[in-house]
This record gives structure tokens, sequence and C-alpha cells, in this order.
């Protein structure tokens, strides 16, 4: 029994053939795996040279299954089913989601509606998992994902759109408060700049060279740093609303263009999901969720729209 099991094929080709087989094809494997196309057909290529066998016929159009890889792909299936299920006995508690998000969205919506979220679902208990990565649901046994992304999403995926990624330029009062509004290019590019990852500000300024200021790996820590008044900082509208609401920061003006993703919420299909899961997600969709008209409302702000076309 341990010689053979040492000598099983690698889990990773295992999968790729599973999905694979099942929705036979594999660009929709891929999309539900999260990994690439080329990626599935080489797992399965590997699988076959372990094995000695053809799992599949490649035909002028898509995949079919060898009778080998029929008889195969039924027990893989059945072995699949058996160890999700464990799995989920194991670790997820009927009242626990799991919640993946990136850490700007964990730090700037998340945590600041808890307490709202616990009040509405006092039974839930929401385990959070803060990273840029992309998630596979079943590998890191999570319900509901937050992500900057766009369609279109793979058959495999429920997806709900949470709010546009609507770039703004904000900085403190306390930073701010000597310059008159609206501000020109030539004075905003006179004060200290904030970087993240995304590099926004080559692209504001209609630039390719590197620009001086301080450079965080992350865009929640360029905003704690635009608060503490160290420099002027590009967000997502929806991560710096309530610090504009309060005061705490300044809309200096939109950032005039687009990334060409957005915020989504996301899930696997499925028609066993629990009824926590869907709680969740309902609350998400209701309480993240920011109407395109509100977007497009505070965009066209009087004084935003005069410092925009001064910019431009």
């Amino acid at each position: 029994m341990s010689t053979s099991r040492r000598n099983l094929p690698p889990l990773n080709a295992l999968r790729a053939f599973e999905a694979a087989g099942r929705q036979l094809n594999f660009r929709a494997a891929s999309d539900e795996l999260g990994v690439t196309q080329g990626a599935v057909a080489q797992q399965i290529r590997l699988l076959e040279e372990h094995l000695g066998m053809s799992l599949f016929q490649r035909m002028p159009r898509g995949v079919a299954l060898t009778p080998q890889g029929a008889s195969y792909l039924s027990e893989m299936t059945r072995a699949f089913d058996t160890l999700c299920k464990a799995t989920a006995r194991l670790h997820n508690r009927a009242d626990a989601v799991t919640i993946s998000v990136t850490p700007t969205f964990a730090t700037k919506v998340l945590i600041p509606q808890l307490s709202l979220l616990k009040s509405a679902l006092p039974g839930v208990e929401l385990r959070t998992i803060a990273t840029e990565a992309v998630s596979d649901f079943d590998r890191d046994q999570v319900d509901i994902a937050v992500r900057q992304t766009r369609p279109p999403f793979g058959a495999s995926q429920e997806a709900h759109l949470l709010f546009r990624h609507d770039l703004v330029l904000v900085g403190s009062p306390h930073l701010l408060g000597q310059h008159q509004h609206p501000l020109t290019r030539e004075q905003i590019g006179g004060l200290p700049l904030l970087h993240d990852s995304y590099n926004h500000w080559p692209r504001f300024f209609g630039i390719v060279e590197t620009l001086p200021g301080a450079v965080f790996n992350q865009t929640t820590l360029a905003l704690d740093a635009a608060l503490a008044g160290q420099g002027v900082a590009i967000s997502c509208r929806a991560f710096v609303q309530a610090d504009l609401d309060a005061g705490r920061l300044i809309e200096i003006c939109p950032a005039g263009f687009s990334v060409g993703s957005d915020f989504y919420l996301v899930r696997k299909r499925s028609s066993h999901l629990r009824e926590t899961v869907d709680a969740v997600w309902a609350w998400a969709v209701e309480n993240w969720t920011v109407s395109d008209s509100l977007s497009l409302s505070r965009q066209a702000l009087p004084s935003q729209r005069e410092g925009s076309s001064k910019k431009t």
C-alpha cells in the first residue's frame, strides 16, 4: 500500500485532469482552477506520461475522453468529492465563513464595518484573508472573495460589481490648507508624491520617467502617509470616501484615467451553498455596493469639474 501511494501522480495533475474531464474543455477547466489553459494542458500531459496512456483524444474542436480516461475520471471525481467533504468537516464550522479581500479593502472597507456585520449576522464567524493573490476557492477553502478584476468570469464563478475603480488624488488638510483650490498640475507636481505598487503618477503627469517620493508596496500604507500629512496619494474613491466625508482628507481632483478593472464580489457557483455563506454574500452586496450614479454625481461636483478642466 505504501509503495503504491508513493507512485501516485501529482495532485495538481489530477486536479487538472478531473476539471478538464468533467468540463470536456481545457479553457473551462483553466477558468475553474484559476490557471492558464496552457498550464492545464501541461499538467494533463504530465499525468498521461506518468500513467503511460492517453486519457484524452485531441480532436479538431475540443477533446474527448478515451475509455481509460472516462473510467479514471469517474474514480477521480468521487475521490475529490470525498476529499472536499472531509476537509469541510474538519476546517469549516457551519457558522464560519472565510472571505478573501485585498489588504486595502480589508483596512478601508471591511474592518470599519465589522461591527455592523456582526450585528446583522450575530451567528456568523467571519474569517478574513487579506491578500492580492487570486484565490482558489477549493484549495484555499475560501467562500467569498473581493478582487480588483474585470469580466468575463468563468462559468463556475458568480460575480457582483461592488464599485468602479474611480481614482482620485487626495491629501491632508494640513498639507493642502495653504494652497488655493483648484490646484494646477504644476502645483500638484511640487507637492510630496506618495507612490504605491500601482505607480499611477507617471500616467497622471503623462510621462514615463520615475518620479521622486516615498514608495509603499500597498495602497493602504500610502493612504496612511497621506492622512499623516506626508504627501499626496492616488486611490480608489471608495477607499477614501469615509476620510473625505470626515474631513481627514481633501480631494484634489479626479485622476482623469481608468485602469480598466473594478472591484467585484466573487464566489464559486454551487448547488450546495451554506446558508451562512448566502447571508454574508447578501449583506456584502447590500452594504458594499456603490451605484454608478452616486459615483458619477461625486465626480461632477462643480469645483472638481473646474479643477479637472484646468489639468487636461
